[in-house]
């Protein structure tokens, strides 16, 4: 089978490389343009362009898919079959209509929960215990297609942002595998999505970052998790930004104090504060301009003690 492949960043990679190891027929690739990364803003390739680069594969990078030059592109590769995975486009119709077993779409939840851009942050912002990945055909609404597979996958407490993609990223390799010879032998399902249970998870912006000392302590170390590896979650110390990696929530014994107060500080348990139920222990932090460092460590070399009030 003729398949055409779209993604872009590296939680697309991992299904493109198990689709060319299986030995599918992968004609071409279209991925996102190259664009500025990093402080230097380096003009850099997406990470699926470079590994496709690297194994001759044709790459497209269309800045948009309704040029009538890169729909005739598209339409002569032939594609039977088009696959993707976090591209981050819009198909427009005359895609979704191109090849004759339909396109499909690799997304990293248990649809119909968590549809839209950001379906691992949101899950871990809400605290849920277990995500998956769900393969779909796609439809010109937004992550409304029907259900073809899913993979239940569990959320540790250990897990981040960083893990848990890592995670859902070759679980939905897998089920692409799965999903592609279901599709070729014509045993694939059609699960239309249940109206019940549909939740969206729209992109993060500065918003969601900001630690709400008045939240629970719980729904704080979520935030933190949600934004780990990037862009991480912050607080106010001095008037700066003081980025928060890692916390813990714990149970409160004694008086309440201040929200964002520092009510002890400790060798091994590092920095705790007050939040709106509970306590909250800081253990990794990153000062404005420097490197992380344990909260101890950040609590020493800084002077802070307890009374401090976090977040002003």
């Amino acid at each position: 089978m003729r398949i055409l492949f779209m993604g872009t960043p590296q939680f697309a990679l991992n299904s493109l490389r198990r689709l060319l190891d299986a030995g599918e027929n992968v004609v071409g690739i279209v991925t996102q343009p190259d664009r500025p990364r990093g402080r230097g803003k380096i003009i850099t390739p997406p990470p699926v362009k470079a590994f496709a680069q690297e194994r001759d594969l044709v790459v497209y990078q269309p800045q948009t898919l309704r040029d009538l030059t890169v729909l005739k592109q598209l339409r002569d590769l032939g594609p039977e079959l088009i696959v993707v995975v976090a591209y981050g486009k819009i198909l427009p119709r005359e895609i979704l209509n191109l090849p004759p077993h339909g396109c499909i779409n690799i997304h990293a939840s248990l649809l119909p929960r968590y549809r839209g851009a950001a379906p691992i942050q949101w899950a871990l912002l809400k605290g849920e215990e277990v995500t998956g990945v769900t393969s779909m055909y796609m439809s010109e609404g937004l992550d409304e297609g029907d259900i073809i597979l899913q993979s239940e996958v569990a959320i540790l407490p250990t897990d981040t942002m960083g893990s848990l993609h890592d995670k859902l990223a070759c679980t939905g390799a897998e089920l692409l595998l799965e999903t592609v010879a279901k599709i070729k032998s014509g045993t694939a399902p059609r699960i239309p999505q249940p109206e019940k249970g549909v939740s969206f998870a729209p992109p993060l912006d500065r918003s969601h970052q900001l630690i709400n000392w008045g939240n629970p302590a719980p729904h704080i170390w979520y935030q933190v998790r949600a934004l780990n590896p990037r862009p991480g979650a912050t607080t106010y110390w001095q008037g700066s930004v003081l980025k928060v990696w890692d916390v813990a929530p714990r149970v409160e014994n004694g008086e309440k104090h201040d929200l964002g107060e520092v009510v002890a500080v400790d060798k091994e348990e590092g920095i705790l504060v007050q939040t709106g139920k509970d306590l909250l222990q800081l253990k990794v932090l990153q000062p404005a301009g420097r490197r992380k460092m344990s909260a101890s460590d950040f609590a020493r070399g800084y002077g802070i003690r307890e009374g401090v009030i976090l977040g002003k």
